[in-house]
């Protein structure tokens, strides 16, 4: 297969299949030169990886050959598919011109060749091999669990006792059974209490055996190998329609959510929105199923690498769009249309959005005519109505896009009410026109386009011959095709990009983790095998896919393990099953496959349905495929689950899916901004929206000359190019798409390990507790359980490589420190140290049962947490001996600092108080000294004799002293108040010669006081002769500091319980002022109530 082929890569023109070719023809040069093709050994599935991740192949032995055989091989294997050349090119080739040159020498040699072969006698190369093993099947610790919970431990194994076994389970409502590694789930047809949050706590990394067998188990069993092994997973959902697939899913992701809890309980609560709002969308009522899944959906959660759910991505696959236009007898349309209409009426919008209130719209009538009475009258559609609602504002659409999107739901349902009349003229008979106009009118307003211009694309088209534009009318039935085909277009780009949307809102948040650097859980829910009363091309599409997860299946479970032992020499029993791959090959191989024979015809225009199934009878020879007497339209299919017939009635028109470029370019003028956005956005091969958006200009808006005037039509399709327009015949198809969808989705799958939950449905009328042996074991045998027991009974599921098997499980017998290598030998020791049985080495790799691998993990996951528990203790033994140490670092710095703080502070008041002590001490014995000078001069001895000048003497005597009393006062602080011991009449002896002379007996003579105070500070201390205004000595002796000290603690001391003093009390200085009142060449004189200090009388009071 070409690269180009796997990337699923656009196709520009028709040179793409013919490079194909050219690819196809290296490979064939290649297997003709070495026998077997390139990758012939491995798995098909792996190979789809591998071509485009590999260099382009070339010959074992290149040097064997010729140079130019070796250069054709290079230049037909070009990657690149532009660049690869053309069959017209290589035709030029020397390798092919010297083989024209040489037929008759090439011909001889190459009988040569094969006459050489046929002597050889080569080993014949069987699917199937002998696998022999003496060793019994025995389960480790299998008396802890029930051996009833896994149907590999039977001792007897045959049909009858798994049907038994399933039975005895599905009346004790035991739905769940493990086949090895596999679940088996039986649809109850009822609610069971066993989902709730307490149940997701038991199935949390236990061991499997602890508990009875689950979905969550699946779920914890996908989760835990991801977190493990570092490695992408995929859980595979499969079985019938109605067993259960869809709500297998929904718990599936209810408990790898519950398991992955992230910070954002946000994010958490959009995930299990996801699936809700995606299937009222792509969910249907059918025959058999009222919540049937009408698309193929693989969801794929993204996870950190610590196991944080970190945000989600859908693929959506092959939606049944023609659902949207008609349904067969007893179904209905899409959930979100009975949704809308409930919730609208209920809301009285219906008028809003041009809906009927009687009248049900044609797209949702049904044959019984109960449809509006059912959606009046039932409260789940407007509960249902309700919850989108929900959903759509958690996961986080805005009002306004939700309103443009019930538009376009109204518009669809409108459009479907249009209906087309014949007319006649003089030179057309096929003519058709709407004859209710209001129908229309409707549509167009709902849809914000022009009703003249939607009226037109609907019954006109153009037609392009040799240059010329063609204008041609509509008949009935065409118009009928076209309007049918926009409804279904609108429909399909609709639900694409809600899906696209989705992933936007729900992509991972780059500041947490990149998405390469995560992880994916994938979950693969579709639609499942389904055989009605009539099958048509939908059915047919919906059964080839489920034979390709069949066929994974086969590959996953049976093929790739026996491969597996041939290639590793391990002797074991081989299992025979039913290989569908030739049927696969019968619908997808070209040029004579199924789905290629119907893309052939449906290019030609006068092909009908009778032209296809006669193509079909011609050239698909082969036992899968019949063709029933009697019935012209049908053909059958034996498929893996049984025989279906299909009519092939309107397949041809489903798969062509024409949507006429007029109708485009109508919808492209939309005012609807989001109606714009799904018609100017390319289709994938796929068929679905791509993700990214185009630009719509203003050129592209615009309409041709034909729709806003009544000039001759001009070819629509160059006036508004699109990526999916094209006028040739090989455009798309619904097969095409098909066929990339089922490519792209195994292209995801095979990326992950693959986990396998398959659904069974135990009876065909939705019945609680009944159970039909026949249809259960139908469903038996087309899954291949019933092989499945005995593979996972007799083989080796888990297969690892030696290197990976060391790296990963050391720790069980190795130290930690050692860096064993990657032998047999120490993958010997790592499994006896782990006490396992029944395992078998390989060439290269190691072979254990199912669960074995769960064994190891659960002794690593042991080992690991007394590491853990280790590593734990030693480092908080580390981090309390930091801790201690920072805290004794920050306790001696914290004493530091305030060492440092107390000397500062001290240091700063005793600056403070030293200079206001001499600087007082200073200005007062200025002012005493000259009163003293003033005493002693003659003018006060000869004060008696001359009057006049006596008195302007006293005068300025008495300013004087008026200024030494504003100084005194000034040093209160200094001095002191009065005590509570002068007071009471116990004063120092200083203080009782300062009081000694009473109030009424008058005042001491101002010389006698200044005489009596000089005498005692001249007797206290002998003073050197200072000048006037000079600095006393200052004292800066121990003896002082310490004092000093003392005397700031003792004053802040007091200061905080002192007593409030009377009015112009001064406190008397304490004893240990002593000292300093020494310095002082006067007494300190206390003030008393009522009395005056002898400085300030004046001259008259002597």
């Amino acid at each position: 297969m070409a690269p180009e082929v796997i990337a699923c890569e656009q196709q520009y023109d028709s040179s793409y299949d013919a490079r194909c070719d050219v690819w196809s023809l290296g490979i064939t040069a290649i297997e003709l030169g070495d026998g077997d093709p390139p990758l012939f050994d491995m798995h098909p599935v792996k190979t789809l990886f591998k071509i485009p991740r590999n260099p382009p192949p070339t010959l074992l032995h290149p040097e064997k050959w010729c140079e130019e055989f070796n250069h054709f091989i290079s230049q037909c294997l070009i990657k690149d598919f532009e660049r690869r050349p053309s069959v017209t090119h290589l035709l030029d080739h020397p390798f092919i011109k010297g083989a024209h040159e040489n037929v008759s020498f090439l011909q001889k040699q190459l009988a040569k060749v094969l006459g050489d072969q046929m002597h050889l006698n080569p080993i014949v190369k069987t699917r199937h091999e002998r696998m022999h093993t003496g060793r019994p099947y025995h389960v480790k610790d299998a008396e802890k669990y029930c051996l009833d919970d896994d149907l590999v431990n039977l001792e007897v194994l045959d049909e009858e006792t798994i049907i038994h076994q399933l039975q005895k389970r599905y009346m004790d409502l035991l739905i769940y059974t493990y086949v090895g590694d596999i679940l088996i789930a039986l649809n109850p047809f009822q609610n069971l209490s066993i989902y709730s949050p307490q149940f997701s706590r038991l199935y949390h990394g236990v061991k499997r055996a602890s508990n009875p067998p689950h979905i969550f188990a699946s779920a914890d069993a996908a989760y835990q190998c991801m977190v493990t092994f570092s490695k992408d997973q995929c859980i595979v959902i499969s079985g019938e329609s109605g067993s259960g697939k869809t709500e297998s899913a929904h718990l599936i992701v209810q408990h790898l959510t519950f398991l992955g809890k992230a910070n954002n309980q946000t994010l958490r609560e959009k995930i299990l929105q996801v699936n809700s709002l995606v299937e009222a969308f792509g969910n249907a009522c059918t025959a058999i199923n009222d919540n049937s899944s009408r698309f193929g959906k693989y969801l794929e959660m993204m996870f950190t690498p610590t196991g944080a759910v970190m945000g989600a991505r859908i693929s959506e696959y092959l939606l049944e769009k023609s659902r949207v236009i008609k349904q067969a007898v007893g179904e209905k349309n899409f959930h979100i249309f009975y949704y809308i209409y409930a919730g609208l009426y209920h809301q009285k919008k219906l008028s809003e959005f041009r809906l009927p209130e009687e009248n049900p719209p044609r797209y949702i009538a049904d044959e019984t005519g109960r449809v509006m009475h059912d959606i009046i009258s039932k409260e789940s559609y407007q509960r249902q109505f309700e919850a989108i609602q929900h959903c759509f504002k958690i996961i986080g659409f805005t009002d306004k896009e939700v309103h443009l999107v019930y538009r376009i739901l109204a518009g669809i349902l409108n459009i479907g009410n249009i209906e087309f009349a014949a007319i006649s003229s003089q030179h057309q008979t096929d003519k058709s026109e709407v004859p209710n106009a209001e129908a229309l009118e409707n549509a167009a307003s709902i849809l914000c386009i022009s009703p003249d211009e939607l009226q037109e694309a609907l019954t006109s088209h153009c037609v392009v011959a040799r240059g010329e534009t063609i204008v041609r009318a509509n008949t009935v039935d065409r118009a009928a095709d076209v309007r049918d085909a926009m409804s279904k277009a609108l429909y399909g780009r609709l639900f694409s990009w809600i899906v696209n949307r989705i992933n936007i809102l729900l992509q991972p948040d780059k500041n947490i983790c990149s998405a390469a650097d995560g992880m994916n859980v994938g979950i693969l829910d579709i639609f499942g095998f389904e055989n009605f009363q009539r099958n048509s091309f939908e059915q047919l599409c919906i059964n080839i896919a489920n034979e390709q997860i069949q066929y994974y299946f086969n590959q996953h479970v049976f093929a790739l393990e026996q491969m597996e032992y041939q290639n590793e020499g391990i002797d074991a029993t081989p299992v025979e099953y039913e290989d569908n791959l030739p049927l696969l090959n019968m619908f997808l191989q070209k040029p004579l496959g199924l789905l290629a024979l119907l893309d052939e015809e449906s290019r030609f225009p006068q092909a009908t349905d009778q032209t296809l199934v006669d193509k079909f009878e011609d050239n698909l020879r082969c036992k899968y495929f019949w063709r029933p007497k009697g019935v012209e339209l049908c053909f059958g299919i034996q498929h893996y689950a049984g025989k279906v017939l299909y009519d092939a009635s309107g397949v041809l028109e489903k798969n062509r899916d024409t949507l006429p470029a007029d109708v485009v370019v109508v919808l492209r003028t939309s005012e609807n901004k989001l109606l714009q956005q799904l018609f100017s956005i390319p289709l994938t091969k796929t068929g679905n929206l791509a993700q990214t958006r185009t630009r719509v200009t203003a050129s592209s808006r615009s309409l041709p000359p034909h729709f806003s005037a009544g000039r001759a039509k001009v070819d629509t399709l160059e006036v508004i190019r699109h990526p999916e327009e094209t006028t040739s015949m090989k455009r798309q198809t619904m097969a095409s798409y098909f066929r990339y969808s089922l490519m792209e989705l195994l292209s995801k799958m095979v990326i992950g390990q693959p986990h396998f939950v398959r659904c069974i449905k135990p009876n065909d009328n939705r019945e609680a507790l009944k159970f039909s042996r026949e249809r259960v074991l139908a469903q038996l045998r087309s899954t291949g359980i019933l092989e499945t027991v005995s593979i996972r009974q007799q083989g080796y599921s888990h297969r690892i490589l030696f290197e990976e098997f060391v790296k990963r499980y050391y720790y069980l017998a190795f130290r930690a420190h050692q860096t064993p290598l990657a032998s047999k030998e120490n993958c010997i020791s790592i499994l006896e140290k782990s006490r396992l049985d029944h395992w078998v080495l390989g060439k290269t790799k190691v072979f254990l049962k199912y669960y074995q691998v769960e064994q190891l993990n659960l002794l690593l996951r042991e080992v690991i947490g007394r590491v853990v528990v280790l590593q734990a203790y030693t480092k908080g033994w580390l981090g309390a001996r930091r801790y201690k140490r920072v805290r004794e670092k920050r306790e001696k710095g914290a004493t530091v600092i305030q060492s440092a703080w107390r000397g500062y502070e001290a240091r700063r008041k005793f600056k403070k108080i030293s200079n206001r002590r001499s600087d007082s001490a200073v200005y007062i014995q200025a002012v005493l000294k000259g009163c003293i000078d003033h005493k002693s001069s003659p003018l006060a001895e000869s004060s008696s004799g001359h009057a006049e000048t006596s008195s302007n003497s006293a005068v300025a005597e008495k300013n004087r002293l008026s200024e030494a009393q504003s100084s005194l006062k000034e040093c209160d602080v200094f001095r002191g108040h009065a005590n509570k011991h002068s007071v009471s009449g116990t004063d120092s002896p200083s203080s009782q010669t300062c009081h000694a002379a009473p109030d009424h007996q008058g005042l001491r003579p101002l010389g006698a006081t200044l005489k009596t105070g000089s005498e005692n500070g001249l007797a206290q201390k002998q003073r050197t002769p200072r000048r006037r205004c000079q600095q006393p000595k200052m004292l800066s002796s121990p003896e002082d500091t310490m004092y000093y000290n003392q005397l700031n603690g003792t004053l802040e001391y007091q200061g905080s319980k002192r007593k409030p003093r009377k009015l112009g009390q001064i406190k008397v200085l304490d004893g240990e002022d002593e000292y300093y009142k020494a310095l002082s060449p006067v007494d300190s004189v206390p003030e008393e109530d009522n009395s005056a200090h002898p400085f300030f009388l004046s001259s008259s009071s002597k």
